[in-house]
């Protein structure tokens, strides 16, 4: 038995060390792990589908009779997994990117204006306002001094800068900011690590990951009423058949709790414009410790909240600033009729 199993371990060592050869992206472990996990959905998928095909020759009828309906099912599937891949290889926005992309503005902004004088200067215009001091900070290589400015008007007046510095990372992190300890990246407006897309959820793919749990929790109801229809037909007269179709069954409606509670969940975070991470380590959070619990600090408003989330078409690295206590205070003031008539609690 011992030496069967040493066989088996040296097989599986030498295929896995194959594999590394060929693919150096699977010597990672938390990559094949990822890797496994996608496999694994897209199994799932691929199983729960076919069974259906398989047992059920009444469904090969139907789909004879209404090609649309299966077509529309089937697309359905495909186009769950193609929103899985896009949002398990889409970027949740990184904090190096956004340091990355606001000195690149700003290296911009000082060529185009260092231009302009330029061809001021050749046109006899004096310009006295630009001393040598500040042609010392326009130099495209201070980007640390740059971007410490820029998330300064961010924070409230007095905060702490060493709250805002990752301990990991060594980076200056604006609001809503994290360090994942899984990517070793910080995340803008981080929301989780999600294990089974092996990615964050971020600023820049929490919609693409809401419109995916969205799609998986319409292909369960649909599926599941598949399994049931074919459960409650004259096709189930074998004991086989009817132990398959009860697991699956089983394990269908566990999975479309999960992906109802999840939907739900992140669907009121997107109406009060919130994080899974401001939401659960809010008193972690120094910048959110002495506003109250029922007070939604960066909400804007339901409709806001919706057209930042689905329709804006702003960059991922625009930076939210916390709110003043001018803005809290207004926030926490209870809604009454007149608010309602004019729309400011939507």
């Amino acid at each position: 038995m011992m030496a069967a199993c040493e066989t088996v371990r040296g097989f599986w060592d030498r295929l896995l060390g194959r594999c590394v050869r060929n693919f150096p992206c699977l010597s990672d472990r938390a990559r094949r792990s990822s890797l496994g996990l996608k496999v694994v959905l897209v199994l799932l998928h691929v199983v729960y589908v076919g069974v259906l095909y398989l047992l059920d020759t009444d469904l090969i009828r139907k789909t004879r009779e209404m090609p649309w309906c299966m077509a529309a099912y089937l697309l359905l599937v495909l186009a769950t997994l193609v929103q899985y891949f896009i949002t398990a290889f889409s970027c949740p926005g990184y904090v190096i990117d956004a340091m990355a992309a606001g000195n690149e503005m700003h290296t911009t902004h000082v060529n185009s204006s260092r231009n302009s004088m330029q061809h001021a200067s050749r046109n006899g215009t004096l310009i006295s306002s630009l001393n040598n001091s500040q042609l010392g900070r326009i130099n495209p290589r201070m980007n640390s001094s740059y971007w410490l400015k820029l998330v300064m008007e961010l924070y409230p007046p007095g905060s702490s800068s060493r709250s805002w510095t990752c301990l990991y990372c060594n980076l200056i992190q604006p609001p809503r900011a994290k360090h994942c300890h899984d990517c070793n990246k910080c995340v803008l407006q981080f929301d989780h690590h999600c294990v089974w897309l092996g990615t964050c959820i971020g600023k820049g793919n929490h919609c693409r990951f809401w419109w995916y749990i969205f799609a998986e929790t319409v292909v369960c109801i649909w599926s599941g009423v598949l399994y049931i229809s074919f459960l409650r037909s004259d096709l189930m007269n074998v004991w086989w058949k009817i132990m398959i179709v009860v697991v699956l069954l089983i394990g269908l409606s566990l999975c479309f709790i999960f992906l109802l509670l999840l939907l739900l969940f992140h669907t009121f975070l997107v109406l009060t414009n919130q994080t899974t991470y401001e939401l659960v380590r809010r008193r972690r959070i120094p910048y959110l410790r002495g506003i109250p619990e029922r007070v939604r600090p960066f909400s804007k408003g339901i409709c806001w909240n919706l057209y930042n989330f689905c329709c804006s078409f702003d960059s991922i690295y625009n930076l939210e600033a916390v709110p003043t206590l001018e803005e809290l205070e207004e926030r926490a003031r209870p809604y009454t009729c007149t608010d309602i008539c004019t729309c400011r609690c939507f």
